[in-house]
């Protein structure tokens, strides 16, 4: 048998490990040498285990900084080297690509088609252009309409494979205790536990053929709830994509959102209501040139806050959903919005009272400035997070975080949630073009 190509698979603790699932476990002409992982605190210098690497890796496979990649194409002789996540823009692929050039190590972008698993039940994919387009509640609104057509759906959720990888490889959350039960990090909440809360079932982990075969066993119709701006992990019948008139020019800009783009069937202009008309006219130019076939509908997201008596006039300290607000680029959200509609005082300057991991974060995310992200990936993050909030002088705390961010940390001042919702923005609208979806599919 002639010598196997080594491999390196660049990843963030998820896309990488379905790449590596569907392409290369069982090709034994390739040897993954390593994964790198970036963009997530704390999920290098593990290995992916045996379980989930099979039997030509009776050793797992190491996770490590994506700062030795280099020393891992010289150590290894590595021929390959896959780019495998997400929310990146082209020029840091390009700089990407120089790096391992120089190596002399050949570059290439993870192939979305052979990654999409077939299904046996209708596929709905919502996905997006970047982080924070407001991706959870169309889902959401998605999940309901299907509900209300007395359909169950199956929800696939984009993989947070975090902790033990061992315990991650099929997850099922049906209940708030699930949660708990199997260590979630805020991030995984924040995803899981709107959906658990409107009654659907909530499908996980990091092998997901297998977890594919166990939503299908109780739905009946998927829904492929993306994170970041990946592409979906399952061939959609219906495919979704936000786009963001608040970052006009980034569904063109940013991999793989673009992908997403080019291959919808309905674009959601998502914002419409918070976002000018020339930004929106841009948005529909590169939707217009990106993909012509594309049905484009407006979407408005309107936030609400649960007591705007308590923040008006005050000094407000606001916490956001941690993606959007660090490498998704907003560096604010629906707490910060809700807060300046409300009539703060003020929105109190948190980084003079930073702590640890919470400081290390606006090191690594300069643009952040106003408001807190609320990290929250493992313990010693999650203390960092509730010693930042309590250190700050302000008068009340705006929480902008899709889940009760107080049942996690204790906060000593009083705190006000933020939330945020879909509507529909334009006739036909994106419920509309749902429902003759599976009328059409006979869902």
């Amino acid at each position: 048998m002639s010598e196997r190509i080594r491999l390196v698979i660049m990843g963030a603790g998820g896309r990488d490990f379905h790449v590596f699932n569907t392409c290369y476990r069982e090709d034994a002409g390739i040897e993954v040498v390593a994964f790198t992982a970036a963009q997530i605190p704390d999920i290098d210098d593990r290995r992916y285990p045996p379980i989930l690497a099979g039997p030509l890796y009776p050793d797992g496979i190491p996770i490590r900084p994506e700062a030795d990649l280099e020393a891992i194409v010289a150590e290894h002789e590595v021929r390959e080297v896959v780019f495998a996540y997400s929310d990146v823009s082209y020029d840091y692929l390009d700089a990407v690509r120089g790096r391992v050039e120089e190596t002399g190590a050949t570059f290439q972008l993870f192939d979305a088609d052979a990654t999409m698993l077939e299904s046996s039940k209708p596929c709905v994919a919502i996905c997006a252009v970047r982080t924070g387009c407001g991706k959870s509640a169309v889902s959401r609104h998605v999940v309901r309409i299907l509900r209300e057509l007395g359909l169950r759906p199956g929800i696939l959720r984009h993989p947070m494979p975090y902790g033990k990888l061992t315990d991650q490889v099929v997850q099922r959350f049906a209940t708030i205790e699930d949660l708990a039960d199997q260590k979630c990090t805020i991030e995984e909440m924040e995803e899981y536990e709107p959906h658990i809360e409107s009654g659907s079932v909530v499908f996980a982990g990091a092998d997901y053929r297998r977890i594919l075969d166990a939503a299908e066993a109780e739905s009946d119709v998927i829904v492929w709830d993306g994170g970041n701006n990946d592409t979906p992990f399952v061939e959609p019948d219906l495919f979704i994509t936000l786009v963001d008139p608040l970052r006009p020019g980034h569904e063109a800009t940013y991999f793989p959102g673009r992908w997403n783009v080019e291959r919808a069937q309905v674009v959601v202009i998502a914002k419409s209501d918070s976002a000018g008309d020339e930004a929106i006219a841009t948005v529909r130019e590169n939707i217009s040139m990106l993909n012509p076939k594309a049905k484009v509908v407006l979407g408005r997201s309107p936030v609400e806050l649960a007591d705007p008596e308590a923040v008006r006039g005050k000094r407000a300290l606001v916490v956001e959903d941690g993606p959007t607000a660090t490498h998704g680029g907003m560096g604010y959200g629906a707490g910060f919005v809700a807060a300046q509609a409300a009539g703060a005082a003020a929105i109190v300057d948190p980084r003079p009272f930073l702590e640890g991991r919470i400081k290390a974060a606006f090191e690594k995310y300069p643009h952040l400035r106003s408001v807190i992200p609320a990290l929250g990936y493992g313990d010693a993050e999650i203390a960092d997070l509730e010693a930042t909030i309590n250190r700050v002088d302000c008068d009340v705390v705006v929480v902008g975080t899709p889940i009760d961010l107080t049942r996690i940390v204790e906060i000593d001042k009083p705190a006000v949630r933020a939330t945020y919702a879909f509507e529909e923005g334009s006739k036909p609208g994106l419920g509309e073009i749902v429902r003759e979806w599976a009328a059409l599919r006979r869902c």
